[in-house]
């Protein structure tokens, strides 16, 4: 139940958001508080702060987020947390925050993240309200998207590469684990990052660990006594931290295509390889039934035909009509995006062909797609917050780490085997970052005291395999929903009412499914 009365919601005007989604993996801050320790005693006039909500047609970034941030029925404010929780009386940070009221009496808010890190809960929102608006959750409560630390319409933003950067592939292109090739890329990386951050404080203090507390924050100034959170993919770990540090501040958790808790960041990004791998050759499996398939009529063979397909854009990048130019990194992008869901395989074929053909629009269309780029050129993942995000998140492996991971990424799913992913020496895109790391590996552990949790798990999930839901699931000893399909994320996501009926009955009621259930997409 919320402290705060329903009241306090009738004073407040309209708002919204963006749209964006999920990416492909997953501060200087200090570690969260110890499990247990609910919210921080020195935080004084942070918890005590009321919301403005407020219209939110200020709040759009590019002009295809304004046609979203325009419809009436959303709101948006603003909450301040401290930029580093060392030094609470310090500068302050701003995370935005949007919300669907709820369309009866709010018994509270549902706070959610997308995904990233770098994904934008506020356009989450707003591009999924017509989901929400029919859901039986929006009528008890309020739908509350927010853009974490350097996401968005949060400040400070972080900035390391221009947009326009960004459209000539001069910055980090693919996973960040091909892309430094020696410790002055690295450093030079650094600081741009730091640069265009406005100083290394901003940069540092992304990290999920302060993420966590601001989420913590956000809870109390919403008015809730307890959290009810919904976290896709990055976000599932930032759910996950938040119950083993405030186990008792826990009313709900739903963890959708969640990262497991057991690997390291390498072996976790060894395990998304892998499952676009897996959903690159169903993808083939299914270009083989037709006769005239650009991958050739052997399956098996699709990984060789697609080398082919690529190499000559390794040298000479294939233009477009737009005036922009298609490398060979752009093409991976494009595909893996589209490997991120079964609906959209054709799509990837039809793109194939079409370059095979000479024309690179429809390829460029995917990687824009991956990016959520708009018409206007604006990017909506923030792949600059992805970066500081993940250099404070997790240990920086050594340039022979690196670079047998590329190695090991190219045995494991051999559509990335080719030379210009791992015939190099590849260097950690964290290894000159201006700070250590605040997590350790693994990063969940003392997990005690929480509240039922549901993980829902695709079982062909190209990006979060279904073996990390499986082991969330038991780290948490909550229910896990097991999904049949080939898609990245479940709940509201597809057509499955099996999957959304039973998210639905454990946020309203905390009822989780009984064990073994299954749906599918």
């Amino acid at each position: 139940m919320r402290s705060d009365p329903r009241s306090r919601y009738r004073q407040t005007v309209l708002g919204a958001a963006a749209t964006t989604f999920l990416l492909l993996l997953a501060g200087c801050a200090p570690a969260a508080p110890p499990p247990g320790s609910g919210a921080d005693a020195d935080l004084g006039a942070y918890l005590e702060q009321e919301l403005n909500w407020v219209g939110c047609k200020d709040t759009a970034t590019s002009k295809a987020d304004a046609e979203l941030f325009a419809n009436p029925a959303l709101q948006c404010a603003s909450v301040e947390v401290p930029l580093d929780y060392d030094k609470p009386e310090g500068k302050k940070a701003h995370i935005a925050l949007t919300r669907l009221p709820a369309a009866g009496d709010a018994e509270g808010s549902l706070l959610l993240n997308p995904g990233g890190p770098g994904g934008s809960g506020t356009s989450f929102v707003a591009s999924t309200l017509p989901q929400w608006q029919v859901s039986p959750v929006a009528e008890r409560f309020d739908i509350v998207g927010f853009d974490p630390r350097g996401v968005g319409s949060s400040t400070p933003a972080l900035d390391c590469y221009t947009d326009e950067k960004y459209d000539a592939g001069d910055a980090t292109r693919f996973g960040a684990v091909h892309d430094i090739t020696s410790t002055k890329e690295a450093t030079e990386l650094a600081e741009r990052c730091a640069d265009g951050s406005g100083g290394i404080a901003n940069l540092v203090n992304a990290g999920s660990t302060n993420v966590v507390r601001d989420m913590d924050i956000m809870r109390q100034v919403l008015g809730d006594d307890q959290l009810t959170y919904l976290g896709y993919s990055y976000g599932s770990e930032l759910g996950a931290m938040y119950a083993a540090t405030y186990p008792e501040k826990v009313r709900a958790i739903v963890l959708d295509g969640a990262v497991s808790p057991d690997l390291t960041a390498s072996e976790f990004r060894l395990s998304s390889f892998t499952g676009l791998q897996a959903r690159f050759d169903d993808l083939a499996a299914l270009c083989a039934e037709s006769p005239d398939c650009v991958l050739g009529p052997d399956p098996a063979a699709a990984n060789d035909r697609l080398h082919e397909i690529v190499q000559p854009l390794v040298e000479t990048p294939a233009p477009t009509t737009g005036g922009r130019d298609l490398s060979v990194w752009d093409v991976y992008l494009g595909i893996s995006g589209g490997l991120y869901s079964e609906a959209k395989w054709p799509n990837v074929i039809s793109a194939l062909t079409a370059l095979q053909a000479g024309n690179a629009a429809e390829m460029l269309a995917l990687r824009d797609a991956f990016y959520a780029r708009t018409a206007d050129g604006a990017y909506g993942h923030d792949f600059d917050t992805n970066i500081a995000v993940r250099c404070m998140d997790s240990p920086r492996p050594t340039p022979e780490e690196q670079t047998a991971l590329a190695r090991k990424i190219g045995e494991a799913a051999p559509m990335f085997d080719i030379d210009v992913f791992t015939a190099g020496t590849y260097h950690s895109e964290c290894e000159a970052w201006p700070a250590p790391p605040t997590r350790d590996e693994p990063w969940l552990s003392d997990v005690e005291g929480i509240p039922e949790t549901l993980v829902v798990s695709v079982t062909g999930d190209p990006a979060t395999p279904h073996e990390g839901g499986i082991a969330m699931a038991k780290a948490l000893g909550g229910s896990l929903l097991t999904v049949d399909g080939k898609q990245h994320g479940a709940y509201l996501l597809g057509d499955s009412k099996c999957v959304d009926d039973a998210v639905n009955k454990y946020l309203l009621d905390l009822v989780t499914p009984p064990t073994d259930t299954r749906c599918s997409l």
